[in-house]
């Protein structure tokens, strides 16, 4: 059970679980399942930033930040053993625009922990 109010990270996630009894401010502490495909619209985005393109972009998990807008810190598979984190901003509703990419780590694993950047 998170010990951290839901606007704070959790220093440590095991298994979807926080386990810090000393909370970090930040995101989210939970990990959330990565089906939102209204993220991976940063796609081509992301494809022009890094000049290649990805035959397997599919949503590991995320954790979100509230600011004015949410950020989103999210885990993608690109290939069978590659991975990238990335971070996209969604403004307020009222704004009406679409997620931006802000943020890019490639290099990444499986199990590699998903952090802020």
């Amino acid at each position: 059970m998170c010990l951290a109010p839901s606007f704070l990270l959790c220093c440590a996630i095991e298994d979807s679980v926080c386990t810090s009894t000393v909370p970090c401010l930040l995101l989210s502490c939970r990990l959330r399942p990565g089906n939102d495909e209204a993220k991976l619209k940063v796609k081509p985005q992301l494809e022009s930033r890094e000049n290649r393109t990805y035959g397997i972009f599919k949503a590991i998990a995320y954790k979100t930040q509230v600011v004015a807008g949410t950020n989103y810190f999210i885990k993608v598979q690109v290939s069978d053993t590659g991975y990238v984190h990335l971070k996209v901003f969604q403004s307020l509703p009222y704004e009406n625009k679409g997620p931006s990419l802000v943020g890019v780590q490639t290099g990444k694993t499986k199990d590699d922990p998903l952090t802020y950047f």
